[in-house]
């Protein structure tokens, strides 16, 4: 049954944030669904494991949305006290973000060119003062960044790609690549329908970790099973795929200089942000769930990955909900290995970047909480996601819930001008998103009301 809780929030609308302090509901069960009318800034949800619906593919729906040019009258909504405006526009393709330990803003804009950029600014300025090409030669859906060693003096910037990972030479304040890329992972499964290949390092800069996402919805490539099941996924990991998808749906691990690969955790369908929490060596992923089951299921999900974990896919989801269409048969045996995400995510958002707040400029009651990026839905028939949210943390550990925190980006049934993908945090404490729908990076600030 549907149900709601009290909540007191601040609820802003506007690009200059007027608003005023209103009772919120927590949603529940049914009510925890909707679509982009339900959206606005404070509204929590609360989607739990018995809230995932039967699956039903017959009610299935595509609804793609239309991108179309920012409305004279479209406004960002956002909560009392921030401020949400473009800080770069013109960046065709931007997707992820990273911020460099001097607090260069480096952009990979994936599709169509291949580019990895370098963004200046001024502390607090709410445009780059310098905008240059770090990288552009032969790069191939570069996505993916990271600095090495991790701390305040990074030798080297690495570049996840659709099929490899490549690091250039770099010192702090470098705007462009001094040098070719060298080639540290060669052996990553190519792009695909899941392309993304995101990348994150332990704190220690021992240990590369790289998502790689499945190579389509339910592993229909994937052929007959291995003779000696057993052996393969003691060379691999419980729940690994094999055939097409060797290595894939998988979070992957490496040393530093690029070998000694191995599985982190298995059946996670396509984590397309990758982050170590700060201050910990927990590994987090954003992650898309599979597609064709309805339009209530099965939730995205915001998790912890356990070392040596199986998330379900393909055969399972949220636990020991089975995907009857899963190739290579089903596997009843793995239904009690099935770890439950932290977080779900309404069906079809399609959660892509994340960031942990550790500024000292967002309210402090919200430090360590995370910030999420919907994409937004195409298997639906009504649009669900296209906003920030926040996933609340309490005593270190995530509630469960997310808030509406931007939202605004739809522009009726079918137009959107906005699809969100990635967050971080820039070094004076603002939250930049990128927008690879219009090629815009936004910047999120914050002044007490």
């Amino acid at each position: 049954m549907a149900g709601y809780f009290r909540l007191a929030v601040m609820i802003g609308v506007g690009v200059g944030c007027a608003g005023a302090v209103a009772a919120q509901e927590v949603r529940t069960g049914a009510a925890a669904f909707g679509d982009w009318r339900t959206d606005a800034p404070g509204v929590t949800r609360l989607v739990r494991p018995a809230d995932v619906v039967s699956a039903d593919p017959a009610a299935t729906a595509a609804n793609r949305s239309r991108v179309v040019p920012r409305p004279d009258n479209a406004v960002l909504r956002t909560m009392p006290g921030f401020t949400v405006a473009p800080f770069m526009t013109g960046m065709t393709g931007a997707r992820v973000i990273r911020v460099a330990p001097n607090g260069d803003v480096f952009l990979a804009r994936s599709r169509p060119d291949g580019k990895i950029m370098v963004l200046r600014a001024a502390a607090g300025a709410d445009a780059p003062g310098q905008v240059s090409v770090f990288a552009d030669k032969d790069l191939k859906d570069p996505y993916g960044i990271a600095f090495w060693p991790p701390g305040p003096q990074p030798r080297f910037v690495y570049v996840g790609e659709a099929g490899k990972v490549v690091r250039y030479a770099y010192k702090p304040g470098d705007m462009v690549a001094s040098g070719p890329p060298e080639v540290v992972v060669d052996d990553l499964p190519p792009g695909g329908v899941h392309w993304t290949r995101d990348i994150a390092f332990s704190p220690d800069g021992a240990t590369l970790f790289v998502a790689v996402g499945s190579s389509n919805n339910v592993a229909a490539d994937m052929g007959a099973r291995p003779g000696d099941l057993a052996a393969f996924e003691r060379s691999h990991a419980v729940g690994a795929t094999w055939d097409n998808n060797e290595y894939r749906a998988d979070v992957l691990a490496y040393d530093a200089d690029g070998k000694h690969r191995r599985i982190v955790a298995a059946g996670v369908r396509n984590c397309s942000g990758l982050m170590v929490r700060p201050g910990t060596s927990e590994i987090w992923c954003a992650t898309n769930e599979r597609d064709l089951l309805g339009d209530n299921t099965p939730p995205d999900y915001v998790t912890h990955i356990q070392p040596g974990g199986f998330y379900g896919w393909p055969w399972f989801y949220i636990g020991g909900h089975e995907d009857l269409r899963a190739a290579g048969g089903p596997r009843p045996e793995l239904r009690a290995r099935v770890i439950v995400p932290d977080v779900l995510i309404q069906p079809h958002s399609a959660p892509l970047g994340i960031a942990f707040d550790t500024s000292s400029q967002f309210p402090a009651a919200w430090k360590g909480d995370a910030f999420v990026a919907l994409h937004g839905s195409w298997n639906r028939a009504n649009h669900t996601g296209y906003k920030i949210v926040r996933l609340p943390f309490r005593d270190g550990k995530p509630t469960g819930e997310y808030q509406d925190f931007v939202v605004g980006f739809t522009d009726g049934d079918q137009d959107v001008w906005g699809r969100p993908v990635d967050v971080a945090f820039a070094a004076d404490g603002a939250l930049l998103f990128s927008d690879d729908a219009n090629g815009v990076i936004y910047r999120v600030s914050y002044k007490a009301p």
